[in-house]
């Protein structure tokens, strides 16, 4: 696999690890806990796969231009401007919401899960309308 490929790979992990994360929420609803820690550790694991493939891309490739013109860009950059910051924040939230659980802390788990999930779900969601918008839709993007 070539640097350029690992985009459509991580994009795969992102989704992945989105489809866990729900599937965890709809366990954990159903009472089922063993069911759900299982289901968010795929999900953490798909993510931290995805941001070892992100990073590496990145610093193997560098920047990339988007490509699109016109209205696709206010869009693209909207989404973009909200997803990389929350993207950071998010992770030491997940860590927090893992460590809690792990220390058996179910009502601080809770709590840090009540902001670091939808934000999880938010980071995946328009992490993959990213990728669709830069390497597919309107892609491939520009070189810097």
């Amino acid at each position: 696999m070539t640097a350029e490929q690992l985009p459509g790979l991580y994009t795969i992990f992102n989704a992945c690890a989105f489809l866990h994360i729900v599937l965890g929420i709809v366990l954990i609803k159903r009472g089922q806990r063993q069911a759900h820690m299982a289901s968010m550790m795929v999900a953490l694991l798909f993510s931290a796969a995805f941001l070892a493939c992100y990073l590496y891309y990145h610093f193997t490739v560098g920047h990339v231009r988007f490509a699109g013109t016109g209205l696709s860009r206010p869009i693209y950059f909207a989404l973009l401007i909200t997803h990389i910051p929350l993207a950071v924040i998010n992770l030491p939230f997940i860590i927090f919401t893992v460590l809690a659980a792990v220390r058996g802390n179910f009502a601080k788990h809770r709590r840090w899960a009540k902001l670091s999930l939808p934000i999880w779900i938010y980071v995946s969601i328009t992490g993959i309308i990213i990728y669709l918008m830069c390497y597919v839709w309107y892609g491939p993007p520009l070189r810097s």
